[in-house]
């Protein structure tokens, strides 16, 4: 018990931004190393001799659905873990326990009703999504073998988010790296040394996820967590549900548009272009997949001293706290779209060899990530939101920026700059959002301050009266 307030002082007391960096670098490393998951079989399957080029486009177009699966589980996932946070900063510990199993129950639930509807649409979806008859097979192959592991992928994705709340960063970056060095392990074996081609892939990545759920489930359940799952907190419907639904619903609609988003892409570049550019379009989404994925892990592990702090009341530890994290997550973003200017061979060299997919890849990639040095603001203050329990702010924010703003865009430049103007759509949507977050963050931090003000007054008053 005395590690356990050791580590919920730190979140009170401890150096800010050391506690920032120490919780970053083992998020920011389970955020790379989570990516692997699908990046790696895109890497494999691009070089199936004869048919990488059709494969990786088939797996492209099943990108969507797997996009929703991982949004349902960021739903309940990041929906609860803040809350949790907050609880523990107020000295909740019940209420964040009771938060927790309801969060595991719902994820079991959700998993299963997941599995049979795709499964039982899949194919016209990936018609829908932009499969042509040649990406069709591969598309079908691997989904079908992915969504067998859609209950692993629930609670993998959904319940390591509690872990990271409590603190345990180092835990949360083994649940995904057991995964990925499993993934990487059987990846060839079953892709070449089988012969089983993208269904080798896919079944490579619901094993490995299996093995990170089961990994997940047992720390939960043990004695080094602050939180355990407990069984008459298995309830899939309790008090807290719709406050986790209503904040998870920003991070699953950042999450779930993004297959809308591949969707309108795909489609349109199949319209207005070919297979060349939907396999382009494969390329550009598994880098910008790949370069979030540190600006997750910095607001990650901001989002616990953060969360913690605002339950307890404790202002300048929060603006502390949330500048640093828009610092770091500025200077990566920055130097990422250096790297993209300077050298896109390298990104795009990662997943195709050949020349015409690489030269289709590389100039759209220099419009596609035009807007990517400003990123890092908007990811960290609409995080910030997020750690601060604002669902309705949150939500408006995570919806601008695909869904006001991204997708109409899709549909509108092609009309005047064709294909250019399709991978357009997405700096002009990325600084208009930036712009628009700043903003909000700035003006609702006065109204934040004063409900942390009054939080530190009924704890001095509780203290007096006790």
């Amino acid at each position: 018990m005395e590690a356990h307030e050791e580590k919920q002082n730190q979140f009170a007391t401890g150096n800010i931004f050391k506690l920032v960096l120490k919780l970053s670098i083992p998020a920011i490393t389970a955020q790379l190393i989570n990516a692997l998951y699908n990046i790696v079989d895109r890497m494999y399957i691009g070089r199936m001799e004869g048919v990488g080029a059709a494969a990786l486009t088939g797996v492209g177009v099943s990108m969507p659905i797997i996009m929703i699966i991982s949004a349902f589980a960021a739903l309940i996932g990041m929906g609860g873990a803040p809350l949790t946070s907050i609880r523990l900063g107020a000295g909740k510990r019940e209420e964040a326990e009771s938060i927790l199993g309801n969060c595991m129950a719902l994820l079991v639930a959700v998993g299963l009703v997941l599995t049979a509807v795709f499964l039982l649409f899949k194919r016209p979806m990936l018609l829908a999504f932009g499969a042509s008859e040649n990406t069709l097979p591969y598309a079908d192959s691997y989904l079908t073998i992915y969504l067998l592991g859609t209950l692993f992928v629930q609670t993998s994705l959904g319940m390591n988010a509690f872990i990271n709340s409590q603190g345990f960063a180092g835990t949360g970056m083994v649940t995904v790296l057991i995964g990925a060095v499993l993934n990487i392990i059987l990846d060839p074996i079953f892709i070449f040394g089988l012969g089983m081609g993208v269904q080798g892939a896919a079944l490579a990545t619901i094993l490995s996820q299996a093995v990170s759920a089961v990994w997940v489930i047992a720390f939960l359940c043990s004695k080094k967590t602050i939180l355990k799952i407990r069984r008459p907190n298995l309830k899939l419907w309790t008090p807290h549900s719709g406050q986790v639904l209503a904040l998870g619903m920003a991070p699953f609609i950042m999450q779930s548009t993004e297959s809308l988003v591949q969707i309108a892409f795909n489609s349109n570049l199949q319209l207005y272009g070919n297979d060349l550019y939907v396999g382009a379009m494969t390329i550009l989404s598994s880098v910008m997949q790949v370069l979030l994925m540190p600006l997750m892990g910095f607001t990650q592990g901001a989002q616990p001293i953060i969360g913690y702090n605002y339950g307890a009341g404790n202002a300048h530890r929060v603006k502390k706290a949330v500048g640093y994290s828009v610092g770091l997550c500025m200077v990566y973003a920055v130097a990422m779209w250096l790297a993209i200017r300077l050298a896109p061979t390298v990104f795009t060299g990662i997943f195709t060899s050949d020349p015409a997919l690489t030269e289709t890849a590389v100039g759209a990639m220099n419009i596609f990530f035009f807007s990517m040095f400003i990123m890092g603001a908007q990811c960290a203050f609409q995080n910030a939101f997020i750690a601060l329990g604002k669902a309705k702010v949150s939500i408006f924010l995570a919806l601008l920026r695909k869904v006001i703003l991204l997708i109409p865009l899709i549909y509108i430049l092609p009309h005047f700059f064709g294909t250019d103007g399709i991978f357009t759509a997405e700096p002009v949507a990325d600084f208009l959002a930036a712009v628009t977050t700043i903003t909000a963050f700035l003006t609702q931090f006065g109204k934040i301050r004063r409900e942390m003000d009054e939080t530190r007054l009924q704890f001095a008053r509780k203290e007096a009266a006790d």
